[in-house]
């Protein structure tokens, strides 16, 4: 038989040590999604996501032109897709992103913004392992336009105006109960007094 090479009896012992004091750690902590994640944690995620993006797809190049339509379709489906998490601003200051661990990104701040076009892509069709983050890509050319206009829109996140977020608002998925009472109040300014008992249209939440 063959002697085990030292090097591999290294990895094996460190790996046991890693694997320990991660275990320790959790341990000690908990289970909990309150906490922010600490220093170590954060690197090693980081980490791990820089590995997962593959090579190819940081250098691929956004072939969609930016436009300031380009900027409103994006903003729009951000609005209607993207903001229950992200926020309409991007901050992540929602329930939702506040609630998961680790915690939803400011993608306004450089850790999202350094990013290239094509990590920015693969992230929106791929998704996050271990994260909130989901896969978004249909495996169609349409899906993948869409992944791209996104792009485009957080590129623009830093420069949002007061009227693209109000008009963001707007265009937010709404409760049954809002949107009737939105109905009613509409109605009501044009002069109709009689409630609708219309139901809310599906949300099409298709990428």
């Amino acid at each position: 038989m063959r002697p085990v090479p030292k090097a591999l009896l290294l990895f094996v012992g460190l790996a046991g040590l890693v694997g320990a004091a991660g275990g320790c750690y959790m341990i000690s902590t908990g289970f909990s999604a309150r906490p922010e994640p600490g220093g170590l944690e954060t690197f090693a995620a980081l980490t791990i996501r820089n590995i997962a993006i593959g090579r190819q797809a940081r250098g691929l190049n956004n072939p969609v032109e930016r436009s300031p339509e380009i900027i409103a379709g994006g903003r729009a489906h951000f609005a209607d897709h993207c903001a229950s998490c992200h926020a309409n601003d991007g901050s992540g200051n929602t329930t939702i992103g506040k609630g998961l661990y680790p915690k939803v990104p400011d993608m306004r701040l450089a850790r999202t913004q350094d990013l290239s076009d094509g990590e920015l892509f693969y992230i929106i069709e791929n998704g996050v392992r271990m994260t909130g983050m989901p896969a978004w890509g249909t495996g169609q050319p349409s899906g993948e336009s869409a992944s791209w206009h996104l792009v485009h829109f957080i590129r623009h996140l830093p420069e949002l105006s007061k009227p693209e977020l109000e008009e963001m608002a707007a265009l937010n998925p709404t409760s049954p109960d809002q949107f009737r009472q939105r109905q009613i109040d509409a109605q009501f300014l044009e002069g109709d007094t009689e409630p609708s008992a219309a139901a809310p249209p599906a949300s099409p939440h298709k990428h």
